[in-house]
């Protein structure tokens, strides 16, 4: 089943207008969920909206949106009042401004989204936008209401389409300097960097995403194929590391267990062309 849009609307560039399509670049569907259960029966718990002095169930249609302003005071905001404010971002992201990738901070950065060309028509206006933007090698800035928000979205070509990231606002992210204020400074020596960056050399590689595995998840599947067999299941017992060690001799060790890990190779014929090279460790 093909997935469903997020949101369907139009894309502007000045005059330049297109009906388009969002959807979610990425999905947790496949991921293990659990239900929660009630012990005693093995029946699914079952959760209902109650007004909370009453202790009584409440329909859908008698809830609507408080704002909290005191203790058990909340100012009543209605759909319809909420309607009235709809911006333009609700059915057009407007292209304000294009900025270079390299000056959006990645703790701005929320959630990606596949922005498509909406039914047969406006493909040639969505293929100019799209291929402005990549010319430019920038990204694109506009807005576009989700789930009654607004957010910022910044668009950027890919293939034959385009992704939109969505933006967090500057009142969402936190002051680093909060947490890191108190991180003492501290010396290191040139020989303790030079064995860190030895280690580093050792595990370095390229980013290849298709050798990234899940460990939990595979441990979830065989946990639940075992209890589907009805096999015992054995405790694992993990001895919990150690806080206190010298960090010198830590780094010789991680040295040393990384050269264990290499690949033993036969030494290339020196100065000869057809020699491959050695593979490095990773």
């Amino acid at each position: 089943m093909a997935p469903r849009a997020n949101w369907k609307g139009f894309l502007r560039l000045s005059l330049v207008t297109c009906p388009i399509a969002l959807f979610p670049a990425t999905s947790e569907s496949d991921k293990i969920s659990f239900n929660q259960i009630n012990k005693k029966t093995g029946h699914r718990i079952k959760y209902l909206k109650v007004d909370a002095d009453t202790d009584e169930e409440v329909e859908s249609d008698d809830i609507i949106k408080g704002f909290k302003v005191d203790t058990d005071q909340y100012l009543e905001v209605t759909k319809d009042e909420l309607e009235n404010i709809a911006l333009e971002s609700t059915r057009t992201i407007e292209i304000d401004e294009f900025v270079p990738r390299s000056e959006i901070d990645d703790l701005y950065l929320v959630r990606p989204y596949y922005i498509v060309p909406d039914g047969k028509v406006g493909h040639d206006a969505y293929a100019v936008i799209r291929e402005t933007i990549r010319s430019l090698d920038k990204v694109a800035l506009g807005r576009v209401v989700l789930t009654n928000r607004e957010h910022i979205i910044a668009l950027e070509a890919r293939d034959k389409g385009l992704v939109g990231m969505l933006l967090r606002y500057p009142y969402e992210v936190r002051n680093a300097a909060e947490y890191f204020d108190d991180i003492q400074g501290v010396k290191i020596t040139k020989d303790m960097l030079e064995l860190a960056k030895h280690i580093v050399e050792q595990k370095s590689g390229h980013f290849e995403p298709e050798k990234f595995e899940d460990h939990y998840e595979q441990a979830l599947q065989e946990l639940l194929d075992q209890k589907r067999k009805g096999l015992p299941i054995a405790t694992a017992r993990r001895p919990a590391p150690s806080n206190v060690f010298n960090l010198m001799d830590a780094l010789k060790q991680s040295i040393r267990s990384g050269d264990k890990t290499k690949p033993t190779t036969k030494p290339a014929k020196a100065k000869k062309a057809t020699a491959k090279p050695r593979r490095k460790a990773s």
